[in-house]
């Protein structure tokens, strides 16, 4: 398969995710008072600690955004799909203490999405960080 093919498949993957968190991110924020007083409301029978529900509620739409547009303009992209598999791993647990199986499924695929990101990192040619990487080696 040519290398550009590769790193076309590569910046595919990375605006997929990207473009998910990014939706999420982007619609919760305008509602973030309700988003927060659903999120807690679910969360009311778990065993989770109430002040660490809260605080995800408050974070999380934050975190979804900014992962978001670092993906997709390809910023940062190792940190952010890092960052973007942590905030999975804290869904999984939130939404298995709450018996809510069903969205495990998304998550998971997300979380194996961002770990595509991180592995397939030697294809991320059309990005910012490519751009910088090239400026730092081009001899002055």
């Amino acid at each position: 398969m040519p290398e550009t093919d590769r790193a076309l498949g590569y910046l595919l993957l990375r605006l997929t995710i990207g473009a998910s968190f990014f939706g999420h991110g982007v619609v919760r924020m305008p509602k973030l008072g309700a988003f927060h007083a659903h999120l807690t409301g679910e969360f009311t029978k778990s065993y989770l600690p109430g002040f660490l529900v809260s605080g995800c509620g408050y974070l999380l739409p934050f975190a979804e955004l900014i992962i978001g547009v670092l993906l997709l303009i390809g910023a940062l992209t190792r940190a952010a799909a890092v960052a973007g598999v942590l905030s999975m791993i804290i869904l999984v647990i939130g939404a298995t203490s709450i018996e809510h199986f069903d969205v495990v499924v998304e998550q998971l695929v997300h979380a194996i999405m961002l770990s595509a990101v991180v592995a397939l990192r030697e294809y991320n040619r059309f990005s910012i960080d490519e751009l910088l990487t090239r400026r730092r080696s081009v001899p002055a």
